[in-house]
């Protein structure tokens, strides 16, 4: 498995004020993620995630004993929010909604990707923490590799602020 890198020639199925290089940039950003997944009884199930995303897929790292894991096992679908709220009526943001393929192997390349998301939450240093290094080393790695079929993007960083 290579690196993920930014593939400008994909079209995007882009909804919204975004262009794909603004979505390339705000997402460069190390903002969460809101992951939803279906669990095999159809009830949703979202958590907050870490995440990469390459210029054409999402990249999300998860842990074979996690029910995100197993909920994608049943059903492959999934959709993820990333936005932030500046106050007031100021907020931005995208959802994504896809499939996803679970990447496990090789190994050493799963967890070398978590290394790598890891520091781009964490920086180098925080690498070092001692629950991050049990993360990496005692996880049981593997990463969620997500091809968006819709991308509803929003932008109202110009509406009114809060007063006060």
């Amino acid at each position: 498995m290579s690196e993920t890198t930014v593939q400008p020639s994909v079209s995007l199925p882009l909804k919204g004020p975004f262009t794909p290089e603004k979505l390339r940039d705000f997402l460069a950003r190390p903002l969460i993620a809101r992951f939803a997944t279906v669990t095999a009884q159809g009830k949703p199930h979202v958590v907050p995630v870490w995440f990469e995303w390459d210029g054409t897929h999402l990249w999300v790292t998860l842990d074979r004993r996690s029910q995100k894991y197993r909920n994608m096992l049943v059903n492959p679908y999934c959709a993820v929010t990333i936005d932030e709220t500046w106050g007031g009526l100021r907020f931005i943001g995208a959802i994504f909604e896809g499939t996803v393929e679970l990447i496990d192997q090789p190994e050493e390349w799963a967890r070398d990707f978590v290394r790598k998301v890891y520091t781009r939450y964490m920086g180098e240093e925080g690498l070092c923490a001692r629950t991050i290094q049990r993360m990496i080393n005692e996880g049981q790695h593997v990463v969620a590799k997500i091809t968006p079929h819709k991308i509803l993007t929003w932008d109202d960083t110009g509406g009114p602020a809060p007063v006060g």
